[in-house]
């Protein structure tokens, strides 16, 4: 249907479509937001001695109501206030906070966190996870599977491997870093397939750092990921002391203000000697902050008030997804299987439905025709809840609790129907050409792009008469060091990605490096992306902090 009404090369389907429906609900979302303002206060406030040390509290409640400041004028009539008032110290409360290891990894999980951590998508992850399982030549020893299956939803670990890690972590670390018993995690998916055991290392005594030298540079980086997750899932928690100041401001006899200072430190470190959770881009920030320096205080203290920091803020939309966020969603609405997420996002790009800008996943022009199709034309079928069950229906097959034949019969009928209607129903979709700004050196034409079994490429109009093509290429703003042509990005013959100058074969420029379109601050030469928070000049060879670089690129 989608061929014969859009075009070649798109499809459909139960769970690819739901999630390119989440992802272009969410960029509408995005696009119809509207920011609200919003003002925050914080005091820095400091003790009555002679070293007269300063801490920063917010202001929390005033009048025993959430702080709801609008505008500019009411967190001025708040400071006004409060630059009168007498600061006093009425609540003091000391405690201990302990931090649990995560789980072994899942398919889902481990994706997410290579994701977040290391920056791989899902596909590149299963694909080294694939060749760890299969085998790596470990010297003498030949090909040694270092992981275990690596298509599972089951954190459930094997005790021969639980006893092997507790002797490995009692002579590494020390005894007091085992838990009594080993630790039981519960798996989190609705019906997880309990075949498989968690992802984890074969051996936890063949260290990433003892077979480093048998693997490429991203397979260690992933299984370095799998072997600590492990390990810390083993360990006892971290404990933090915590510690919260409630202050209250009489603000001039007519309101009341309460601030509040939270803190913690790290007293034992627990399974964070070995692992520590990558945090979640889209989380909102901890109240309580790992590291705020309080002063010693006590309840009926005074204070004396240093400043009053108002800030203002804007609400903010919600986060386009990455591939992190969206498998993490489709888990958690019971959709997908271990095997499948990889495929789908890869089914995304490979359509055009989706592209990456940076982390973020974006629908295209293409993506958003089709799911407004499809979502039109087959509402009870394109949506959350009808995949869910699906997923649920087919466990009840596989568990023997549910006859197919039954199940089939009652989805086909009214699916064939849909079907037919939709065919009657839609008209042909015309589809803007891309324009490329190239005109034809054979016969004048402008270059147009189009869609292929292989994604995008770039034609002439005037096909069927002219046939030629040249491969498409997208430009990063940057330009060649040696001969000031646009940099653009291009595949190897295995799908890598690297970034070479657009006049090649005549300009052989190339780097595996993301070329960024500002140029260097000291010396105007080429900066390329070094790592996840860097940025480097080809040139001079001095390092920007990556962040001030793409601001002053969007400025």
């Amino acid at each position: 249907l989608l061929w014969r009404k859009v075009r070649n090369r798109t499809s459909a389907g139960r769970v690819q479509s739901v999630a390119l429906r989440l992802i272009v609900e969410r960029e509408r979302e995005i696009q119809n937001f509207v920011p609200e303002e919003y003002w925050s206060i914080k005091a820095q406030l400091a003790k009555r001695t002679p070293e007269r040390p300063t801490f920063i509290a917010k202001l929390v409640r005033i009048d025993d109501k959430e702080v709801d400041l609008k505008s500019k004028e009411d967190a001025d009539k708040a400071v006004a206030e409060l630059e009168k008032a007498a600061y006093v110290v009425t609540e003091v409360k000391r405690g201990t906070r302990k931090k649990k290891p995560a789980p072994p990894f899942t398919t889902s999980t481990m994706q997410q966190e290579a994701s977040k951590r290391l920056g791989f998508t899902a596909k590149k992850t299963m694909m080294l996870a694939q060749q760890l399982y299969e085998g790596i030549p470990i010297g003498e020893e030949g090909p040694v599977g270092l992981i275990t299956y690596m298509r599972t939803d089951s954190v459930q670990v094997a005790e021969v491997a639980q006893q092997e890690a507790r002797r490995f972590i009692a002579e590494r670390f020390g005894e007091e870093l085992l838990p009594p018993k080993p630790p039981k995690y519960k798996t989190r998916a609705k019906v997880a397939q309990e075949a498989h055991e968690a992802i984890r290392p074969t051996s936890v005594f063949r260290t990433p750092e003892s077979i480093k030298q048998y693997l490429t540079r991203d397979q260690y980086r992933l299984y370095e990921l799998i072997w600590r997750r492990f390990v810390a899932s083993q360990m006892v928690p971290a404990i933090y002391d915590t510690l919260s100041v409630d202050i209250l401001a009489n603000g001039d006899g007519r309101a009341r203000y309460l601030f509040r200072a939270t803190g913690s430190s790290l007293r034992f470190p627990g399974f964070l000697l070995v692992y520590q959770e990558a945090k979640d881009e889209d989380a909102q920030p901890e109240e309580e902050e790992e590291g705020i320096r309080i002063p010693p205080l006590e309840k009926d203290e005074a204070l004396d008030l240093v400043k009053l920091l108002p800030e203002q803020h804007f609400t903010q939309p919600p986060p386009r997804y990455t591939e992190a966020s969206l498998v993490r969603t489709l888990e958690e609405y019971g959709i997908g299987r271990p095997s499948t997420y990889a495929p789908i996002i890869s089914t995304l790009y490979a359509r055009g439905y989706v592209q990456r800008d940076g982390k973020r996943l974006v629908p295209t022009e293409i993506g958003i025709i089709v799911n407004d199709l499809l979502v039109e034309h087959f509402p009870d079928i394109i949506n959350v809840e009808f995949t869910a069950q699906m997923e649920a229906d087919l466990d009840k097959i596989a568990n023997g609790q549910k006859d197919w034949v039954g199940m089939l019969r009652e989805f086909y009928g009214p699916f064939e129907e849909a079907v037919a209607r939709a065919d009657r129903i839609i008209e042909k979709v015309e589809l803007p050409q891309e324009e490329t700004g190239m005109i034809c050196e054979k016969c004048g034409s402008p270059m147009v792009v189009k869609w292929g079994r292989y994604g995008k490429f770039i034609a002439c109009s005037n096909y069927p008469a002219c046939r030629n093509t040249k491969p498409y290429m997208v430009k990063t703003g940057a330009h060649c060091p040696e001969c000031g042509g646009d940099l653009v990005e291009r595949k190897t013959r295995r799908g890598r990605t690297f970034y070479g100058c657009i006049n090649y074969p005549e300009c052989n420029f190339a780097t595996w490096k993301r070329p960024l379109p500002t140029p260097c601050p000291s010396c105007g030469g080429l900066l390329v992306v070094a790592n996840k928070n860097e940025a480097q000049c080809l040139s001079c060879e001095e390092t920007f902090p990556l962040e001030e670089v793409e601001k002053e690129q969007a400025s």
